[in-house]
């Protein structure tokens, strides 16, 4: 382990857990409470249930990470984004594992209740999301080192994510919970994109096939600026197909910041994409705190 890593046991699990990441597991459950809260059927224990469950897949989902890109040799020295604790030896790898069970049993025991409220469909949802959370590092066929970690992003953190959180209130789903999930989930799929044209290099170099590797960094950037124009585009289908007030366009007042992070995207590399990934993680919890607003607003 290096000297420059000697920090406590606390701050080494803190670096596992990044919190930085948990706005992407915020975001989808205020919209789908504030959709509920809409629709008048809020209620206070599931939704509560739900932001702890959300929280602790990705708190699992980064564990999960540390220690199969170790498993793997994926992670390096050289890597520019945050410690990884396995890698850098803050933490045993076999309590790193132990954490990631700790922490999907945590999740599993709170879906619990969340199966008691909504029944099967929740069962099926919560079984399928631990399972992605493996996957997406872990497995015969890790679905981030095939391409597919977007595509995992934006169903299971905006979809999924939503339309959950919404259904163990309300007990039903409508077209626009559906609809108004899909914006939450490109931009926080928007989140990966900037971590992964950070890490293309070292990806590359260890075989992980990100879709950031396979696209390129010009196609990356093509890619990020179409997710952020399509999130905005998405407000104006709201208004456009449901009779809904035009308070659902407080999102727009988040543009200067998701202007500014076009501007970042186009011309930042390496390291410096790390402020364009906590920024756009910034914008993803504002765009969706307005829009909740927006709905609430609109009752």
């Amino acid at each position: 382990m290096s000297d420059t890593l000697a920090v406590s046991p606390l701050m080494a699990w803190l670096l596992a857990i990044r919190p930085r990441t948990l706005p992407a597991a915020v975001a989808p459950v205020i919209v789908g409470t504030a959709l509920a809260v809409f629709d008048r059927g809020f209620v206070l224990l599931p939704a509560l249930a739900a932001l702890v469950c959300s929280m602790l897949l990705q708190i699992g989902v980064n564990l999960a990470n540390d220690y199969f890109d170790y498993t793997k040799g994926i992670d390096a020295v050289e890597r520019l984004g945050p410690v990884r604790v396995t890698q850098s030896g803050l933490i045993p790898q076999q309590r790193v594992k132990l954490g990631m069970l700790v922490i999907f049993l945590l999740a599993a025991l709170v879906g619990v209740y969340l199966i008691v409220v909504g029944g099967w469909p929740i069962l099926a949802v919560g079984a399928a999301s631990i399972i992605a959370a493996l996957a997406y590092s872990g497995g015969p066929y890790p679905l981030a080192s095939h391409g597919l970690g977007d595509v995992f992003v934006f169903i299971f953190f905006g979809l999924v994510a939503v339309c959950g959180t919404y259904y163990v209130q309300a007990l039903a789903l409508t077209p626009l919970v559906v609809i108004a999930s899909v914006p939450v989930g490109l931009l926080i799929s928007a989140i990966l994109v900037v971590n992964n044209l950070r890490d293309i290099d070292t990806d590359s170099r260890v075989g992980k096939r990100t879709l950031a590797v396979i696209l390129g960094r010009k196609g990356s950037r093509i890619e990020y600026i179409v997710l952020l124009v399509l999130s905005y585009f998405m407000i104006v289908i709201i208004w456009l197909i449901f009779p809904i007030s035009c308070l659902v366009f407080l999102p727009i007042l988040s543009l200067p910041l998701a202007w500014k992070m076009t501007g970042m995207i186009r011309t930042q590399t390496g390291a410096m994409l790390n402020q364009t990934l906590a920024g756009t993680a910034r914008l993803a919890l504002v765009f969706s705190i307005l829009l909740a607003l927006g709905f609430i607003l609109s009752i």
